[in-house]
């Protein structure tokens, strides 16, 4: 081997030394604690009985509804019951759109009742509803071709197969406004979820300001490729669209906060969230109920095992992740004075899947900031997610061991962005597209054993990030 590349190689197996000793001195120091977070996660089904009494006696919650004032006043209650300290509500005026009747139907080349959702925040179609052909696009950049020639008049259908919600989830929210853009007069988008037994998806769009604002909604994958079908045989594809929606002004609702007061310093906090609105379709029950009771469930098996953290653990249901973030956004406000004693903000906002790890976010709603970011910045991360790292040999039991720059989520972005370290639960996902936003969001799609798992993978997080000498900033 060559001199300089054997001093090199030797040069970088020292530097590791101290990260694996400390990996192991931690290791070493909070593996009974650990231990018997996960042990306590395990025996009980508290969280589990709760959420089902919130799918079941309360039911979907949408922002502004009376359903989502009866899930704040569950949430109090229980967290008290769960022996949370300081629990309070947060006040914070929200959007409330109204769903109403909603029906579309092909006339030619046959009359076929269709599957459809309205998408949050839609305006409603003319009374009478709206009948016009469609014109089926695959991407953007073939609605551009067409051009007004090919749209004005016309009702625009996005046929665009699920590769990944991120890069999907553009047609459902900007796809109205880009239609509008070339005269349509209303806009259909493909469910967007990995599969569909004629059961749409619903979610909020968002209109540009400058053009006209066009009603809009998701069919189901069967209708939609359907229609793509008759499009590349040539057939004429007239259909009726009624949407009867109503977007109410802004109504009063509240974040519920609940902690476990720190020991030694119990004004530096850390932050474990769910968002307790959900679509007003199904029960909510992965998106997000199941969030919050793994954030509540986690704090509670920390007070179950008599562990008492040094930092303050505070657990935040969130309001109005799903049509506006005036939850995340109102929190930040809130508590802007005390963020920089905040040591993490976490969030679980992706289902019931088994935890496989966690991401380490600093930039939140500037998630751009990444491209820009100085050699300094991405020196102090890649420090800060080596340090995260160090935790995952007490997560080994759990398979929750993957440790990655990534995302945190909507609610806890406002937070991060103003220089909070967020951290973002990694579950599978690879069941929580078929029904995300969707009518079969029930709690009976909860595995009740992944659940007690996924606690005492975010509850032995918590309260490393509680108790570690040093903090992740």
């Amino acid at each position: 081997m060559h001199v300089m590349v054997r001093t090199i190689l030797v040069s970088s197996l020292l530097q590791m030394v101290p990260f694996v000793a400390n990996a192991q001195s931690l290791a070493d120091r909070y593996r009974p604690a650990a231990a018997q977070i996960l042990g306590t996660s395990l025996q009980s089904s508290t969280a589990y009985d709760q959420l089902g009494e919130l799918c079941d006696q309360v039911g979907n919650r949408i922002s502004g509804s009376a359903q989502l004032d009866q899930a704040i006043a569950w949430a109090v209650k229980t967290m008290k019951a769960d022996g949370l300290q300081n629990v309070h509500t947060e006040k914070i005026l929200v959007p409330y759109w109204k769903r109403g009747a909603e029906k579309a139907w092909t006339l030619t080349p046959q009359q076929h009742e269709l599957s459809i959702l309205g998408l949050g925040m839609s305006v409603a179609t003319p009374r009478g509803g709206i009948t016009a052909d469609v014109v089926v696009v695959g991407s953007f950049d073939e609605l551009d071709k067409l051009g007004e020639a090919g749209v004005k008049g016309k009702i625009v259908l996005y046929d665009v197969p699920f590769t990944g919600y991120g890069p999907t989830v553009m047609y459902r929210v900007i796809g109205a406004s880009r239609a509008a853009k070339y005269g349509a007069v209303a806009s259909l988008v493909r469910s967007v979820g990995s599969l569909s037994f004629d059961t749409p998806h619903t979610g909020t769009l968002a209109y540009d300001g400058k053009l006209p604002k066009i009603p809009s909604a998701a069919v189901s994958i069967e209708n939609s490729t359907m229609m793509r079908r008759m499009a590349l045989r040539g057939e004429r594809i007239q259909l009726h669209l009624e949407l009867e929606n109503e977007l109410i002004p802004n109504q009063p609702s509240a974040n519920v906060v609940g902690e476990i007061v720190g020991s030694e310093k119990p004004g530096e906090v850390v932050l474990l969230s769910g968002h307790l609105d959900s679509w007003d379709v199904g029960q909510g029950a992965q998106d997000d109920g199941v969030g919050c009771m793994n954030s509540l469930g986690a704090a509670k098996a920390i007070l179950d095992a008599g562990l008492k953290p040094r930092r303050t653990i505070r657990v935040v249901f969130f309001t109005n992740e799903e049509n506006g973030d005036f939850g995340g956004k109102g929190y930040r406000d809130a508590h802007k004075a005390e963020l920089g004693n905040f040591v993490a903000a976490l969030e679980s906002d992706s289902g019931n899947g088994p935890v496989k790890g966690f991401s380490l976010d600093f930039h939140g709603e500037g998630r751009n900031k990444v491209i820009t970011a100085t050699p300094e910045e991405k020196a102090r991360a890649e420090k800060s997610l080596n340090l995260l790292k160090s935790f995952a040999p007490l997560l080994e039991p759990l398979d929750a061991t993957r440790m990655e720059m990534g995302g945190s989520g909507t609610d806890v972005g406002p937070t991060v962005s103003e220089g909070v370290p967020g951290i973002g639960v990694s579950h599978d996902t690879t069941h929580y597209w078929e029904i995300h936003h969707t009518k079969a969001d029930t709690f009976d799609k909860i595995i009740k054993l992944d659940m007690q798992r996924n606690i005492a993978a975010v509850g032995i997080m918590a309260y490393l990030l509680a108790e570690m000498e040093g903090t992740l900033r």
